[in-house]
């Protein structure tokens, strides 16, 4: 096989961290321009500076693991050469069509050059527009597709089985029904339905290899009640405590995240396992930093944290008939039972006994999602929810996402649990702009 000298963008250097070590039998080159853009990022307290700090030491360290010139080559593991490109040949630039008036430009011309010294080169970069530019002026590039999972095979973590009218009868009837179906995840839902118009629903047990009835519930869950069959299966994982990671997956207005703070509530208050909810959301749309924002961190977390204001006070006004609702909010508050966080401060936190809630994980990068993951200490339950359709990350997509990735990575354990919410429940107005728009 025809060894390729992959030319590395910083965006994928800062997407995982571990890149340069999955190129295996190929060359890696890392041009000076992107070194420096690491060492710009290095002073920032988030993922981006941690990945950043991550990789320059790794860099150093190459020379001190290995015999060789970082400039000439260093061989690594898997046959991998890694080297950084300083001198790009000028006497070139005069074929070069983009002017070198940005660091994005560069980094091309950088790749530009080796294919001129007749090496087979290939761009690798999270920036699609790059990746555009790359192929006007001739050059071969990819995206980095090694933390990539198709979100449109994404697991359900629900089916349809059709089944004889007397295998629903003897699930009634003993309270559990063996299936032989070699591809059933732990914790798969299926609703089994037969010709005579009868169904019922039902949670696979991989140990058992049975399929067993839903918990009992209360009436109500702070005054929520599932609307649906996703919405009661998403119940169903929140309320299980032996289950300690929980997926939930769709689009504006299934509920998600109101299904997710009203089994925190329920947990937290009611039946106390855990000492208390913490809800976090990445600040993508901010910029870089929350701190860009006047006041304190709990005045500046105060806006971004508003969609779960609105649904506590929604299931403290449906808990109370909605006759003291802001009674109940104002007490939930002050209890300290509940706290907002913001994802860049999780880091460097041990969580134990919480109900940890992370909305809108789909902004979040796989490297991120698996460093607060990371945080659950003993005892914890961790509940992710987003739509990897709706991503404001610039250099994320819906199969690139961390929370498609942790879908596709847990879902043969026992100890996850996933739910695809498909059918909006907000109102009939949200349902039908999601259906048509």
């Amino acid at each position: 096989m025809t060894r390729k000298t992959f030319v590395i963008d910083t965006n994928v250097l800062l997407h995982d961290p571990d890149a340069i070590g999955k190129f295996h039998e190929n060359d890696v080159v890392i041009p000076l321009i992107v070194l420096e853009e690491l060492d710009s990022m290095k002073r920032l307290s988030d993922e981006l500076g941690k990945n950043a700090r991550h990789m320059i030491r790794y860099i150093d360290g190459l020379k001190q693991r290995n015999a060789g010139d970082l400039h000439s080559g260093v061989k690594i593991e898997n046959g991998i050469v890694v080297r950084i490109q300083v001198d790009m040949r000028l006497g070139e630039k005069k074929t070069f069509p983009l002017p070198l008036d940005r660091n994005t430009n560069k980094i091309l011309y950088a790749a530009y050059a080796l294919r001129e010294m007749g090496e087979r080169v290939v761009l690798v970069s999270k920036d699609f527009v790059m990746r555009v530019k790359a192929e006007a002026i001739g050059l071969e590039a990819e995206d980095y597709e090694n933390l990539k999972v198709s979100y449109d095979d994404i697991y359900k973590g629900y089916r349809k089985l059709e089944v004889p009218k007397h295998d629903i009868d003897a699930f009634i009837k003993d309270g559990s029904l063996s299936l032989d179906i070699e591809d059933l995840a732990p914790n798969e839902y299926c609703l089994l339905s037969a010709p005579e118009q009868s169904s019922v629903l039902g949670k696979y047990d991989h140990r058992t290899r049975k399929l067993e009835p839903l918990i009992k519930l209360p009436k109500d869950v702070w005054g929520i009640n599932p609307l649906n069959l996703e919405q009661k299966c998403a119940l169903d994982l929140l309320m299980r405590d032996d289950i300690k990671l929980v997926s939930l997956v769709g689009q504006a207005g299934t509920g998600k995240t109101l299904l997710a703070l009203a089994s925190g509530l329920r947990k937290v208050f009611d039946e106390a396992l855990y000492t208390r909810i913490l809800v976090s959301r990445p600040i993508v749309p901010l910029g870089k930093d929350i701190g860009y924002l006047p006041g304190s961190k709990e005045e500046k977390l105060y806006h971004w944290m508003q969609p779960i204001y609105d649904n506590l006070e929604f299931l403290c006004n449906s808990s109370t008939g909605g006759t003291s609702g802001s009674d109940a909010q104002e007490w939930i508050m002050e209890s300290k039972k509940i706290e907002m966080e913001a994802v860049t401060y999780i880091r460097g936190r041990s969580l134990p006994k919480m109900f940890f809630i992370i909305d809108e994980a789909q902004n979040l990068t796989p490297h991120e999602v698996k460093t607060i993951i990371s945080r659950a200490g003993q005892g914890t339950k961790v509940i992710l929810t987003g739509d990897p359709t709706q991503i404001d990350n610039p250099y994320l997509d819906k199969d690139s996402n961390g929370l498609t990735f942790v879908v596709s990575k847990f879902k043969k354990h026992p100890i996850f649990g996933h739910m695809f919410l498909e059918r909006t429940e907000r109102s009939e107005l949200a349902a039908l702009a999601a259906e048509i728009l």
